[in-house]
């Protein structure tokens, strides 16, 4: 069983987004600028055989560029393979609340992502804090990025520690999931993981081969087999792309079964919504 931690369905609003245009140069990926139907990323999840996806919306500071009713459509019309992830508007904290109280408790969304560098803020800002007290009450994730920007927004956001670590240490109740591995502050990242309990890291963002070594050593470990999660950061890389050299990294069964799915399951409560 698959399931990718971090996604999206890309809208055109947000592929063409100049804060991309680095990423596109990069990749030299020629993404569709016409609206795309949700059933091409179903087809690239079965060609790389992954079972299931958390799909997020994105909101930016200027207005939404991934709507959490869109997120809400694309799950419904196959609810087998999809769940949600929040965005809100980190500008109006009480606004921000309310509507994640309604994506959870109306359209079942499985969490909250709000990403520093599109704000600016590391996630110790103060408008943060009431989100995080939502997601606990509510008994969902905090979805994060962590590491360096691929857009050309500034990069200290990201960093694990002081951030993460001081957010874990202030909500220890709060699940945080460290998106982007956190190069290159991965053992930075590595080590927040190990101090908190519920401090995870997903892969999204990086092929197989491209894992740092350091995160390889943690996730064959026997605490780190159950905090690291498999995420792709669709469309940026394609799920076939990122499992492709899976198998140079030696996982034993149950790392390998934790890693790719198994801990996502048990986190998020996926077990009545992925098909088996």
């Amino acid at each position: 069983m698959v399931v990718d931690v971090w996604m999206q369905h890309p809208t055109p609003g947000f592929l063409e987004h100049d804060m991309f245009e680095s990423l596109r140069r990069w990749t030299g990926a020629q993404w569709p600028r016409e609206e795309m139907a949700i059933e091409r990323t179903v087809a690239a999840m079965d060609d790389a055989g992954v079972d299931f996806g958390l799909l997020s919306a994105w909101h930016a500071p200027e207005g939404v560029l991934i709507g959490n009713d869109q997120v809400a459509a694309w799950v419904g019309a196959h609810p087998d393979r999809f769940a949600g992830v929040a965005a809100v508007d980190l500008d109006r904290p009480m606004e921000a609340v309310r509507e994640l109280r309604r994506c959870v408790t109306e359209l079942g969304f499985k969490g909250l992502r709000v990403v520093p560098w599109l704000w600016g803020a590391p996630p110790t800002d103060r408008r943060y804090y009431p989100l995080y007290a939502a997601c606990v009450e509510l008994g969902v994730p905090f979805f994060t990025q962590v590491g360096h920007t691929g857009p050309l927004r500034p990069s200290e956001p990201g960093r694990p520690i002081p951030y993460i670590d001081q957010v874990a240490i202030d909500f220890p109740e709060l699940v945080i999931m460290g998106g982007h591995i956190g190069y290159p502050w991965t053992e930075e990242m590595v080590a927040v993981g190990r101090k908190h309990q519920n401090v995870y890291i997903d892969t999204s963002a990086y092929t197989a081969r491209r894992y740092p070594p350091e995160l390889v050593r943690y996730l064959k470990s026997n605490g780190g087999r159950r905090k690291v999660l498999f995420g792709t950061n669709y469309p940026m890389i394609a799920p076939g792309q990122a499992l492709e050299h899976l198998d140079a990294l030696e996982l034993d069964d149950e790392t390998r079964e934790l890693f790719l799915g198994g801990n996502a399951q048990r986190l998020l409560e996926l077990e009545e919504r992925v098909p088996v």
